[in-house]
């Protein structure tokens, strides 16, 4: 059985950061794809981050150079890195296995003063 569990989320001023992480079992980890997508209230997922299992990434634009995906194939663990983090970036964010039908339960960041 296919588990992923995020944590790390919370909530944070503007201009601080957090760091997500999703810890994942049940799959061969190393030879998947994986991505970070969010949803905010009344807007559809959105598709925040992806690395490949080269470890090779992608950004939405509207996080580019201040969001990080990493993974650590040892710990079966994708990380997402938040900095400077926006009132906007307010979403429950989730961690899914590439081309796969895989989710996390999703984890609340909030950015507000």
């Amino acid at each position: 059985q296919v588990q992923l569990v995020e944590s790390g989320g919370g909530l944070v001023q503007p201009g601080g950061s957090l760091r997500l992480s999703c810890a994942a079992s049940g799959i061969i980890f190393s030879i998947y794809g994986m991505d970070w997508y969010r949803q905010a209230p009344g807007k559809q997922r959105e598709l925040v981050a992806a690395i490949t299992r080269g470890g090779s990434t992608n950004y939405a634009d509207s996080v580019k150079g201040r969001f990080t995906i990493s993974r650590d194939n040892a710990k079966k663990t994708v990380y997402l890195q938040m900095n400077s983090l926006k009132p906007e970036d307010t979403a429950v964010y989730y961690c899914h296995v590439g081309n796969r039908d895989y989710w996390g339960q999703g984890t609340q960041v909030t950015v507000s003063s």
